[in-house]
C-alpha cells in the first residue's frame, strides 16, 4: 500500500516512445507496460511512474524539477548512457555530497547520476 502523503508516481514528457523504452531499459532495467499509443508507465525499483506523449521537455533551465538517480558506481553508469543513446550535459562533478553528472535522455529531458565522494 502506498505510504500516505508520500510521493508515489511521476511523469515525463516523451516525442519518442519507442527511443524512450529503449533508453531507459538499457540504462537502468526498467520495465514498461504500454497504456494506449500515447502512454506507457515504467516500474522499477524505488518509484513508478510513466512518459506521456508531447513535444514539450522537462529541464532545470525552464524550471523544471531535477530526478537525480544514484549509482554505486558513477563511472560505469555514464558510459551506460552514453551508450544508450543519452548526451552528457554536465560530466562528473564534484560537490559536497559526493560527485554526479547530469545527462539528457533521447527526448531532451534532463536528469542526473550521483555517488559517493572518492574515497582516498
Amino acid at each position: 500500500m502506498p505510504t500516505h502523503e508520500s510521493i508515489n508516481y511521476i511523469e515525463f514528457p516523451a516525442k519518442d516512445m519507442a527511443a524512450t523504452k529503449a533508453f531507459f531499459g538499457a540504462v537502468f532495467n526498467w520495465r514498461f507496460e504500454d497504456y494506449g499509443p500515447t502512454y506507457t508507465a515504467f516500474f522499477q525499483p524505488g518509484l513508478d511512474g510513466g512518459f506521456f506523449q508531447s513535444d514539450k521537455v522537462s529541464h532545470t533551465d525552464s524550471g523544471s524539477v531535477l530526478v537525480i538517480f544514484y549509482s554505486a558506481e558513477l563511472e560505469q553508469t555514464q558510459a551506460k548512457v552514453e551508450q544508450a543513446g543519452g548526451q552528457i550535459t554536465k560530466p562528473i562533478f564534484g560537490f559536497p555530497g559526493g560527485r554526479r553528472f547530469h545527462f539528457t535522455d533521447p527526448n531532451g529531458n534532463e536528469f542526473a547520476v550521483w555517488s559517493e565522494p572518492v574515497e582516498g
